[in-house]
């Protein structure tokens, strides 16, 4: 990420910020306006041109999108008065506003990162599912149809407007990287990161508790642990958070052992 594309993403989470109660309508516009974006070369375009006038980009904004509630617009105008390294980052950058949008309408009650989490184990155990979801040959219309059926009655509306989002414009990348990345978006929006750890056997509430614990006094801020049982690594364990990963596990040292006899 360039450092025009990270100014560009504070002033956009300044002027959410700014804008304080949001509300799950809000964050289901800005989501929408930048597939819109996405899906034209041309409009796409306009608004990463370092050569054309931020308040004319602006503009566009308010025309493309005048039907939007008052919020939406002045989150995208936002993004179209910054300046952007690229045009992947400037669908990004709308991205992550409009999951941090849905992360602050959500009930106290609803635990989106937790329900994206969930929704990856399912779809990473069922190879027909996540061809489904990710396949080039589907349409959009055909996996939000699909998402919004799976997840009805199982998740917040939040969490089913970011997966449905999500299929329908993957942008290249794979659906478990995707919701990896909203669930650390949405659990930033509530102060918090998000660590998967990954061990071969149970572990209690407890010891969950005390990683935890000492993962966030490692990391200076709280934690909020996924916990994957993958018999695989026979022991130890590995802890992914962000593009950080801590690997203790067994398979890992024995892979290790053996790099060192081959060389």
């Amino acid at each position: 990420m360039g450092s025009a594309t990270r100014e560009a993403l504070a002033e956009g989470r300044a002027v959410l910020a700014g804008l304080g109660t949001v509300d799950l309508a809000t964050g289901e516009q800005v989501l929408s306006a930048g597939r819109v974006i996405g899906s034209s070369s041309a409009l796409l375009s306009a608004l990463v041109d370092t050569s054309m006038e931020k308040n004319d980009k602006e503009s566009i904004i308010g025309s493309v999108f005048s039907s939007l509630g008052t919020p939406a617009k002045a989150l995208l105008g936002a993004v179209a008065m910054g300046t952007w390294s690229s045009e992947d980052d400037l669908l990004a950058g709308i991205e992550e506003l409009g999951f941090r949008v849905l992360a602050a309408s959500a009930p106290d009650s609803a635990s989106i990162d937790s329900e994206l989490f969930a929704f990856g184990t399912a779809v990473n155990s069922d190879p027909a599912l996540e061809l489904a979801v990710s396949s080039k040959l589907g349409t959009s219309e055909a996996k939000s149809a699909l998402v919004t059926k799976l997840l009805a009655g199982k998740a917040s509306a939040q969490t089913v407007a970011i997966v449905d989002h999500l299929v329908q414009q993957p942008r290249g990348r794979r659906i478990a990287k995707l919701l990896r990345t909203a669930a650390s978006v949405v659990a930033d929006e509530a102060g918090l990161s998000v660590a998967t750890v990954t061990t071969a056997a149970p572990m209690t509430s407890d010891q969950l508790t005390r990683l935890a614990k000492a993962l966030g006094s490692s990391y200076g801020r709280a934690l909020r642990i996924n916990h994957v049982i993958d018999p695989s690594i026979i022991g130890g364990l590995r802890v992914q958070l962000g593009d950080d990963v801590i690997d203790g596990t067994v398979t890992s040292r024995i892979n290790e052992l053996r790099l060192q006899l081959a060389s």
